[in-house]
């Protein structure tokens, strides 16, 4: 019997189950795609301080990212600059592939397998995966955006999930990260295009999230871009998922926790999840290594785990649904008003002064307390 079984081959599950067999632990990894790191799901783009922070390699990193257009619904664009590197854009599957090495150095066994159910038993719990059946003492489960084992084991699901689409195509003219919004490109969400730069040549990460119809928003967006930075449109189609923006209902219950995307820890105002998986994989171990060294396995231990990440991400994620659920109900008539502020009156400013890459609460309180802004957002809010 191993002491942890985890289900995904993720960001999240990597380095949790890096840490857990740092930490004298037998764990095993069922991934159900034939390559770590593939399909690539996300837009690979990361906070620079994340390497320090959990102890990574930054060989994956392609280009740096400091300058972000953002375009209102009337096509007026407001440009954001940071002093210094926030944000990086990584290969994913380079990314994965390093920290899945790492975890194997470890003692990890990865194994390539659909996990299809889950039993939680009195002294264990039993996974079904591929043909075979495998045990463990607890279940980590980091099978992202995927909630059909959360649900049967009574976790939940996300409250906030959107449609996303996204695909990398070569470019000619690559730009800086340009982000849209509107009704008529991404209704209830933005569409974005960041570049990337490949020894091999530039490219453009081209993706939508919003209420519906990804697939065709995401064509929107991608007719957008062709023109202005040299992008064929005859390329691969698009990968297309839910994106959760808010956690499912419980992360922990007996000898089972969930993180990353499966826990629905996502920032809810970009979708932004690479991060805040790490880190949930991080305090997953935690919680898991001592558990397990005391034999205590039930929910009301392994809560502890909620508690730590509640302490960590709660009020970030709380103040980011606010805004996020406000921003949902917003005509494209409030958000140029929000751009016109932009430019007019003082918004700027506190972006400069309180926004981060994976930090917006002290934005969003700053926001809210702003008068104009303020009223453009109340009057969404209570439309």
């Amino acid at each position: 019997m191993n002491d942890v079984i985890i289900v995904g081959g993720g960001p999240a599950g990597l380095y949790a189950g890096l840490r857990l067999a740092e930490a004298g632990n037998t764990v095993a990894l069922y991934e159900e795609h034939a390559d770590i790191g593939k399909p690539v799901h996300c837009t690979g783009v990361l906070a620079r301080d994340a390497f320090n922070v959990f102890g990574l390699s930054g060989d994956a990193v392609l280009n740096e990212l400091s300058t972000v257009r953002f375009f209102a619904p009337s096509g007026e664009m407001v440009e954001h600059s940071t002093p210094d590197v926030q944000a990086v854009v990584i290969d994913r599957v380079l990314f994965d592939s390093q920290l899945s090495a790492r975890a194997e150095r470890a003692g990890v066994a990865i194994h390539h397998a659909r996990v299809s159910s889950v039993d939680i038993e009195p002294d264990g719990v039993r996974v079904t995966a591929g043909n075979t059946q495998a045990t463990a003492r607890v279940i980590l489960l980091a099978c992202g955006a995927n909630y059909a084992l959360q649900r049967r084991l009574g976790l939940g699901l996300p409250r906030l999930m959107l449609q996303s689409a996204q695909a990398e195509l070569p470019a000619e003219r690559p730009g800086e990260v340009e982000v849209r919004f509107g009704a008529d490109i991404a209704p209830g969400g933005f569409a974005w295009a960041v570049p990337v730069m490949r020894q091999s040549g530039a490219s453009v990460r081209v993706g939508v999230m919003c209420d519906g119809d990804a697939r065709r928003y995401y064509s929107l967006m991608l007719d957008w871009v062709s023109r202005r930075w040299g992008v064929r449109t005859d390329g691969p189609k698009p990968r297309q998922k839910i994106l959760p923006l808010a956690p499912i209902a419980r992360t922990y219950g007996d000898r089972v926790l969930a993180v990353g995307d499966a826990a629905g820890l996502v920032k809810p105002t970009t979708g932004g999840g690479i991060y805040y998986s790490l880190l949930s994989g991080q305090l997953a171990a935690e919680t898991l290594a001592g558990a397990l060294g005391r034999d205590q396995l039930q929910r009301d231990s392994l809560s502890a785990y909620e508690k730590a990440w509640r302490k960590h991400l709660g009020s970030e994620l709380r103040w980011q649904l606010i805004l996020r659920r406000i921003a949902q109900r917003m005509s494209d008539a409030d958000i140029d008003s929000l751009f016109e502020l932009a430019e007019t009156d003082g918004i700027m400013p506190l972006v400069r002064r309180t926004a981060t890459f994976n930090r917006h609460r002290e934005f969003i309180i700053a926001l809210l307390k702003h008068p104009p802004a303020r009223r453009v957002l109340f009057r969404a809010a209570l439309a």
